[in-house]
């Protein structure tokens, strides 16, 4: 038997595999879904509600959460406006972050975000586990 031939004829007969392809998405096409409250996601990669995802996140001028947890880390980029992230207990020495700004949120923390700007604040998150939102009663 000639196995040059033999394997000549797997490689020919293999299905091709798809090359590695780079997404590209201007902002423009970006498709923003809201929540009831208000906050916009983008879903960049992975699904929010069943894995690690990445996303773009639009939180409204003003806006401040509810003390809550997630059982995820988060961690994001500030790209417009100015965000607090800070424990439910310390929100009045939050730290401002602008246009830039890298922060994490560590998983099972009770923390509040805030949006402190006038205008809208969007930032890229990635959280290393599924979406979720606790909310933590007030001590």
């Amino acid at each position: 038997m000639n196995y040059a031939i033999l394997g000549l004829g797997l490689l020919m007969t293999a299905p091709a595999f798809a090359e590695p392809q780079i997404t590209n998405v201007p902002a423009s096409q970006l498709d923003w879904q809201t929540t009831p409250e208000g906050v916009a996601f983008a879903a960049l990669d992975g699904n929010r509600f069943e894995t690690s995802y990445m996303a773009m996140v639009r939180l409204p001028a003003g806006l401040i959460s509810p003390p809550h947890v997630k059982t995820a880390n988060m961690y994001g980029i500030v790209v417009e406006g100015m965000m607090t992230h800070a424990p439910h207990q310390s929100t009045e020495t939050a730290t401002v972050l602008g246009t830039g700004a890298f922060y994490k949120v560590p998983k099972d923390l009770a923390h509040v975000s805030s949006c402190v700007s006038e205008i809208p604040c969007v930032a890229f998150l990635y959280q290393d586990g599924q979406f979720d939102f606790l909310p933590v009663t007030q001590p």
